[in-house]
């Protein structure tokens, strides 16, 4: 099986990235917990330029991050797993099943309340966490299992992606988002019939579009994905626009801009009844979207177009790989968490939701860790 350098490069970066995001997890709980706590609080709330530090991160450092996620959904469609309809159309359903079934089981909890609006935070799935998770295997994970996971974690923020933009924006500002769609089409003409490659008008387009993207009501992370597309991908080579962008933005995402992120938004202070919190209905519909739903989702979609011969599962992998794969796309952080605090306002609820996304995550991926540790040891010895 082909496979890209670049692909190699993503791989690599979020394995690392993953561990890294994991030690900055604890940090802040254990800081946000302790006697420096309201210090550390008011810190991410301290003001630049009239906004919160924390604001800036999620709509400004963010955005860096969907521009990577794009770069990556761009060069899957053009020479990755998506690049065969054929091939891609099992990512793609998995993908599918893991954000149908997590939502509607944190509807039958929450549907008519007013917590309603956090359907989305169990659709999502962490790249990091879950290829850094499969990457501690080692050499017993087939290289189509590390390519499937991929592909459906890239399929699942594509998702997620669409769910913000049309299920989270409340106001819109039609004049600043004609001005933002107008510079990504202007920007998309330059790179698909001008040829132009050099990455400057790029990244000064994308800075103003994401200016006016952030004053249209649209979450201005948007402008990360649309900006993707807008550069133009060539044929792929290391020469490619696409390809250098992508090659420059890997390691500061994965060990600058996601640990900052985590540091900020994993600040949760645990003050309340545990108990309590987790049999809240939006708990309860977090917790069993993550942990049941993603993996029943992901398994059941997966098995039944491959039953019917949509799909074709690779020689060298099977249902239970499938199954462990499943749960580890039940680790849901860093976008659930980003989801969590555009669906509500309740600052209560947003910090209960955070604790219930961080141990539901944690329970999925040991779960999967475990299960694939068994399934795949014993398939070597076969």
């Amino acid at each position: 099986m082909k496979i890209t350098q670049v692909f190699n490069n993503f791989f690599e970066s979020e394995k690392v990235g993953g561990l890294i995001l994991l030690v900055c997890t604890i940090t802040s709980l254990l800081v946000a917990n302790s006697t420096f706590g309201e210090s550390y609080h008011h810190f991410w709330l301290t003001e630049f330029s009239g906004k919160p530090l924390e604001y800036w991160i999620n709509d400004g450092l963010m955005t860096i991050f969907f521009l990577l996620i794009g770069l990556e959904l761009e060069r899957e469609i053009y020479q990755g797993e998506l690049s065969n309809i054929k091939d891609a159309l099992l990512p793609i359903f998995a993908a599918i099943g893991g954000m149908v079934v997590p939502a509607g089981i944190y509807l039958a909890f929450n549907f008519g309340a007013v917590t309603q609006s956090g359907a989305g935070i169990p659709m999502a799935t962490d790249i990091a966490f879950a290829i850094g998770i499969l990457s501690l295997l080692g050499n017993r994970v087939p290289l189509s299992l590390k390519i499937f996971l991929t592909a459906l974690a890239v399929i699942d923020d594509l998702g997620a992606i669409l769910i913000i933009a049309i299920f989270y924006t409340k106001t819109i500002l039609w004049s600043h988002l004609a001005v933002a769609l107008g510079l990504f089409v202007f920007l998309f003409i330059l790179g698909k019939y001008f040829k132009v490659k050099n990455l400057l008008p790029y990244l000064i387009g994308g800075v103003f579009m994401w200016y006016f993207m952030l004053h249209s009501g649209v979450h201005a992370t948007i402008t990360g994905v649309l900006l993707a597309f807008a550069i133009p991908f060539g044929n792929g080579g290391n020469k490619s626009t696409s390809y250098i962008l992508q090659h420059i933005l890997h390691k500061p995402v994965a060990f600058i801009i996601l640990p900052i992120f985590a540091l900020a938004n994993t600040a949760i202070v645990m003050n309340g009844n545990l108990a309590e919190v987790v049999t809240e209905n939006y708990s309860l519909g977090v917790a069993l979207g993550l942990v049941v739903g993603k993996p029943l989702g992901i398994f059941i979609l997966t098995f039944l177009v491959v039953k019917i011969g949509w799909c074709q599962l690779p020689s060298d992998m099977n249902w239970k790989s499938i199954l462990g794969v499943g749960f580890l796309g039940g680790i849901g952080f860093t976008m659930s968490i980003f989801i969590t605090l555009l669906a509500f306002d309740n600052p209560v609820i947003i910090n209960n939701t955070k604790l219930i996304i961080v141990l539901s995550s944690l329970i999925a991926g040991v779960i999967g860790f475990l299960f694939l540790k068994f399934t795949l040891k014993q398939k070597t010895k076969v």
